[in-house]
């Protein structure tokens, strides 16, 4: 394993999109339910839980080497909403096109060509892991910081939202970080055997009925 492939895929200035997208905190933030730190904790607590956990497992499925192609049927069907499977493609397909500059493999030139128009981006996360020499349990916990780590920028730009206190909420969430990543690996090495109905599939609807409300404003700040 690499720490420093792992910091420069977990670095939020790495070109993969994600700053474009809020996971959910602008329609929370508008709704109510995100107004100062302790609200935003308690949603990126249980976006990890749910949405979180569940994309670290996929992206973990992918770099224990699970079809990519299986992987990414498992996120359709874990993604009721469409305004988020778009999201998930466009960012998978943005994630994509900087892994394949940065670390070019056969296994991501494959999948830009199964996948033209994008495939979910937790199964390009695990490849990219994977190509970059990292495990599951370093893609699942990418993939479960990511779960929160956007939400809390995004927070910080849509409320004005002390950064200190931002940085402050996501320090807190680390040991519950640590957990969903490592359920996530085991969950992959048990789909290995099982298949991908052994990956988690926790539901979070109010994020998806959001992301459908969000969708149809005609201004915003975020793209989902």
């Amino acid at each position: 394993m690499s720490l420093a492939a792992l910091l420069v895929l977990a670095d939020g200035r790495f070109p993969a999109g994600g700053h474009a997208h809020s996971g959910g905190a602008e329609a929370a933030c508008k709704a109510g339910r995100i107004h100062d730190a302790a609200t935003l904790e308690d949603f990126c607590r249980g976006r990890l839980l749910t949405a979180g956990l569940t994309a670290a497992a996929l992206a973990a499925a992918a770099a224990v080497g699970i079809d990519p192609a299986l992987l990414d049927d498992a996120a359709d069907a874990r993604t009721p909403s469409p305004a988020l499977r778009t999201a998930a493609r466009r960012l998978g397909r943005q994630l994509l096109r900087a892994a394949r500059a940065t670390w070019p493999d056969p296994g991501l030139q494959q999948l830009a060509a199964a996948f033209p128009r994008g495939a979910h981006q937790p199964v390009v996360l695990g490849l990219t892991a994977r190509a970059a020499g990292l495990g599951p349990l370093d893609a699942a916990h990418v993939a479960a910081y990511e779960s929160v780590g956007g939400p809390a920028t995004a927070t910080v730009r849509l409320l004005g939202l002390d950064p200190f206190e931002a940085s402050g909420v996501l320090a807190r969430l680390a040991p519950e970080l640590d957990s969903v990543a490592a359920r996530a690996a085991e969950a992959a090495h048990r789909a290995l055997r099982e298949g991908t109905e052994a990956l988690p599939a926790a539901s979070s609807p109010l994020l998806e009925i959001a992301a459908e409300v969000h969708a149809g404003w005609p201004v915003r700040l975020f793209a989902s």
